[in-house]
C-alpha cells in the first residue's frame, strides 16, 4: 500500500462502535412460504449468519398454512438460495449450521390455536431471552397486518408495555394503505397492540447502501454542504427508471400504479434524505424527524394544479431495445382498458428557507430505455460575461450526480480546456465508483434492514407520521386525475423515456431532463 492509501485507512472512523448489540432472539416469519421469504428474507439471513452477525442463540420459526416438516421447508428454502444467493455455489456445510436454527409452525393466520401452539414452541426455547425477545416479521398481505397483531396479543406474544429486559417488534412491509384515511387507519389497528416504538415499517429501498451514503455524503463534507442550497443549486432531478414492464405483477400494479408503487414511498424517502435539514445527531428519531420536517416542508399540490404540475403516462407496444415488447394493456392481469399510470413526472417546491423557489423534478416508470436510479443536483449557471457570454447555452452548469443504481457512485461535471491550440470548452466528469474504490461487495437491502430490526435501530424505518405526510401529498394527484381516461398524448412507447408532456413539463421552466446514462 503507498503512503496516500496508509493516510485514508489511518483516516477511516469505525462509527459501527455505536451499533447496538442484537441479544439472542427469534425471528417468527408470517408468510414463510411466500416469494418474499424465499428471494429475500432467508437469503439476507444467510448472508448474515456468514458474515457472523446474526446474535447467539437465534432462531427462525416459519408461520404458514400449508403443512410441512422442519426438513420439507429447510429443503425448499435450500433449492432457493441456489437461485437467490448472492454468493454462489451455496456451501453445503456452511448452509448446514444455519439451517440448524430454522424451524416450521404450521397454522392458517386466522386460527387462535396456531398462535398459542407458537407460543408454546417459544416458551420452550432456552435460554429464556431466546423465546422472549422476538421479532415478528408480517410478509402478508396488508389487509392481515392487524388481524396477525390481534391474534399476538390473545395469545400474549406481543405487549404494549416494555418487559425489561425482554423485548418484542414487529416489521410489516409496504403498501401503508392506498391514501392517507387508509393509512391513517391501519396506523390506529397497529398501535392497538404495539406501541409505535415497536413497529418498524420497512421499506427496502432505504437499505441500500448508496441510498444511505446521501446522509453521508452530505453531512461530512463541507465542500459539498456550503453548496447545497438555492444561492448555488438551479433544481434537481431524482430519477428512478426500470427497463423491463410490469411482467408478472400486473395485478398488484393494477392496483398501486406507479404514483402509489413507487412516488409515494422510495422516491418521496430520496427527495427527504437529499433536501432535509443536518439533524441534531445522528440518532434515530433525530434523523426521522428531519425527514418528517422535509415533507411537511413540500408545498402540496391543489386537485386543479395537477395537470400543470404532473404527467401520466402508460407505454404501449414499440420495439424498445430492438425487440419488440408488449404494452401495459397487453401484460398478464392487465384489463384491457386499463388507465393506471406506469410512469409519472412530477414538479415539487420545498417552502423552507434552504430551498425556497428551487424546484424538485421527480420521475419514475417502465419500460423506459434503462434501470438506472440517480439524483442530480443542478447548480446555477456562471453568469454571462466572460465564457459564458460567447459560448452561450453551449456551456454547460455544473452538476453533481449521485448514483444509487446499478454502478453505485459520484460523478462530478465541469467545463475543462480541450487540449489543442484553439480555446475550445467542453463538459468533463469526475467519477467515483464504490465498486473501484472499495473494492467491496454492496450488500443487499434486506440484510442490513433485518439487522438493524435485530438491533432495535429505527433509522432507516419509517415513522407513522412520516407515512401519512407523504400520502397527503399524492392524494390531491390522484384526486386531480379522477376517472379521467388516458389522453393519446399520455401513451409512450416501450424504450422510450416516457410521454412528450415530461419533456415540456420542464421545458416551462426553463430545463431539461439529463437522462442516467448506461455505465459499463
Amino acid at each position: 500500500m503507498d503512503e496516500r492509501g496508509e493516510l485514508d485507512e489511518l483516516l477511516d472512523c469505525r462509527l459501527e462502535t455505536a451499533r447496538r448489540a442484537a441479544t439472542p432472539c427469534t425471528l417468527v416469519i408470517f408468510g414463510a412460504s411466500g416469494d418474499l421469504t424465499a428471494r429475500k428474507l432467508i437469503p439476507a439471513l444467510y448472508h448474515l449468519h456468514l458474515d457472523g452477525l446474526l446474535p447467539e442463540p437465534f432462531r427462525v420459526i416459519g408461520f404458514a398454512r400449508r403443512e410441512k416438516s422442519d426438513d420439507a421447508w429447510r429443503a425448499e428454502l435450500f433449492e432457493a438460495l441456489g437461485r437467490f444467493s448472492r454468493t454462489q455455489p451455496v456451501d453445503a456445510a456452511r448452509w448446514d449450521a444455519f439451517a440448524a436454527r430454522l424451524a416450521y409452525c404450521q397454522g392458517d393466520l386466522e386460527d387462535a390455536a396456531a398462535y398459542r401452539r407458537l407460543a408454546g414452541l417459544l416458551h420452550g426455547f432456552c435460554p429464556p431471552e431466546l423465546g422472549r425477545n422476538r421479532l415478528f416479521y408480517l410478509a402478508v398481505s396488508p389487509s392481515q397486518f392487524a388481524g396477525v397483531l390481534a391474534h399476538l396479543a390473545a395469545a400474549g406474544l406481543i405487549r404494549r408495555e416494555e418487559e425489561p429486559p425482554y423485548w418484542q417488534r414487529v416489521v410489516v412491509e409496504k403498501p401503508f394503505g392506498r391514501d392517507r384515511a387508509s393509512a391513517r387507519e391501519l396506523n390506529a389497528a397497529l398501535t392497538r397492540h404495539a406501541h409505535e416504538s415497536q413497529l418498524l415499517r420497512i421499506d427496502h429501498y432505504l437499505g441500500k447502501e448508496t441510498v444511505q451514503n446521501i446522509l453521508m455524503f452530505r453531512f461530512s463534507n463541507a465542500i459539498f454542504e456550503r453548496l447545497w442550497s438555492r444561492d448555488t443549486v438551479d433544481h434537481i432531478q431524482i430519477t428512478v427508471s426500470e427497463r423491463p414492464g410490469v411482467g408478472g405483477r400486473g395485478g398488484y400494479y393494477e392496483e398501486a400504479g406507479a404514483l402509489r408503487d413507487m412516488v409515494q414511498n422510495h422516491l418521496l424517502q430520496v427527495l427527504a434524505l437529499v433536501a432535509m435539514e443536518p439533524p441534531v445527531s445522528l440518532a434515530a428519531e433525530a434523523v426521522r424527524d428531519e425527514k418528517v420536517k422535509l415533507l411537511n416542508s413540500i408545498r402540496p399540490l391543489a386537485a386543479a394544479d395537477v395537470a400543470h404540475h404532473v404527467v401520466r403516462g402508460q407505454y404501449v407496444a414499440g420495439r424498445g431495445t430492438g425487440s419488440e415488447r408488449p404494452g401495459y394493456r397487453q401484460e398478464a392481469k392487465v384489463d384491457a382498458g386499463s388507465n393506471v399510470e406506469t410512469f409519472v413526472a412530477l414538479r415539487w417546491l420545498v417552502d423552507n428557507w434552504r430551498w425556497a423557489g428551487v424546484p424538485f423534478y421527480v420521475r419514475t416508470g417502465k419500460a423506459l430505455p434503462l434501470s438506472a436510479s440517480e439524483v442530480r443536483v443542478q447548480f446555477r449557471p456562471t453568469p454571462n460575461v466572460l465564457f459564458a457570454a460567447q459560448c452561450g447555452p453551449r456551456l454547460d452548469a455544473n452538476a453533481l450526480t449521485l448514483r444509487l443504481q446499478p454502478h453505485e457512485g459520484i460523478a462530478l461535471r465541469f467545463n475543462g480546456k480541450v487540449p489543442g491550440t484553439n480555446l475550445t470548452v467542453r463538459p468533463v466528469r469526475m467519477r467515483f465508483r464504490y465498486d473501484s474504490e472499495f473494492g467491496a461487495y454492496t450488500p443487499e437491502a434486506y440484510e442490513r434492514l433485518l439487522l438493524d430490526a435485530l438491533e432495535g435501530d429505527p433509522t432507516l424505518f419509517i415513522r407513522r407520521d412520516e407515512v401519512e405526510a407523504a400520502w397527503a401529498l399524492v392524494d390531491p394527484i390522484r384526486e386531480g386525475w379522477g376517472t379521467a381516461a388516458l389522453t393519446p398524448g399520455e401513451f409512450y412507447p416501450t424504450g422510450s423515456w416516457g410521454p412528450d408532456a415530461a419533456n415540456a413539463l420542464l421545458a416551462r421552466g426553463g430545463h431539461a431532463w439529463r437522462h442516467p446514462e448506461p455505465v459499463a
